[in-house]
C-alpha cells in the first residue's frame, strides 16, 4: 500500500511555524499538503484563504491539495487558482443542480488544475455518479466538515467501494475525517488511495512514523 497518497491536513499545524510544519511533513514522506478552506457559513467555523495558499506556494513544491468548504465556490476558483493551488475540490452540497456542479469543474480545469468533488457524511454516493469521467479526485468526508480532531464514522467509510466501482483506474478517492493508523487502513482496504491525516500527525511526536503507519 506504499502507492497511497498522504495528504497532512494543516489544520492541525502551527500556524506560527507553517514553512517549517510543511517541510517536517514533507521529510516525513508526505507528497501533498492539505489546506481546509472554511468560509463560516457553509460549515460553522472559518479558517485560512487565499492570501495563505498563496504563501505557502512560495515555500513548498509540494502539492496543494485544497478543500473548499465553502458557499458560491465558482467565485473563488480563480484567485485560488492563481494562488497556486494544484487541486481545488468543492463540495457537492454547496452546488444548486447538475449544471452548477459541472460549471465549477469546467472553472477549476479551465485553470489546467485538478477538480475534486466532496460529499459529507449524510449525502449519498451515487449523486455525483454522474460527475466521476470529469473529475480527478473526490472526497469522501468521515466527520462532519468543519472542525478538526472528529471521531471517525465507520458507515460513511462504506461508500468508498461503492465509488471504486464506478469509477477508472486514475480517480483519486481520498479519506478525510479521524483518519488514523487503524481508520486509515479500513479506508484503504476498501479502495481509498489518499488520506487526510491532520492531528493524528501533527500531534504525534514523530511524524516519519505517523506518515509510514497510513502508508503500510
Amino acid at each position: 500500500m506504499s502507492n497511497i497518497i498522504i495528504s497532512p491536513s494543516i489544520l492541525s499545524a502551527d500556524f506560527a511555524n507553517l514553512e517549517k510544519e510543511i517541510n517536517a511533513v514533507k521529510d516525513a514522506g508526505a507528497k501533498w499538503i492539505h489546506v481546509d478552506v472554511m468560509d463560516g457559513h457553509f460549515v460553522p467555523n472559518i479558517t485560512i484563504g487565499v492570501p495563505v495558499v498563496k504563501s505557502l506556494r512560495k515555500v513548498t513544491d509540494l502539492i496543494l491539495d485544497t478543500h473548499l468548504m465553502i458557499e458560491n465556490p465558482e467565485k473563488y476558483i480563480e484567485p485560488f487558482a492563481k494562488a497556486g493551488a494544484d487541486i481545488l475540490t468543492f463540495h457537492y452540497e454547496a452546488c444548486r443542480d447538475g449544471n452548477h456542479i459541472k460549471e465549477v469543474i469546467e472553472q477549476i480545469k479551465a485553470f489546467g488544475i485538478k477538480a475534486g468533488i466532496s460529499i459529507k457524511p449524510k449525502t449519498s454516493p451515487e449523486v455525483i455518479f454522474p460527475y466521476l469521467s470529469l473529475l480527478d479526485l473526490v472526497l469522501v468526508m468521515t466527520v462532519e466538515p468543519g472542525f478538526g480532531g472528529q471521531e471517525f464514522m465507520h458507515d460513511c467509510a462504506m461508500k468508498i467501494p461503492v465509488i471504486k466501482a464506478q469509477c477508472n483506474e486514475s480517480l483519486v478517492i481520498q479519506v478525510d475525517g479521524g483518519i488514523n493508523n487503524l481508520t486509515g487502513k479500513i479506508c484503504t482496504s476498501l479502495g481509498a488511495s489518499s488520506l487526510v491525516a491532520g492531528s493524528y500527525i501533527y500531534n504525534s511526536n514523530n511524524y516519519k512514523k505517523a506518515v509510514d503507519s497510513l502508508k503500510s
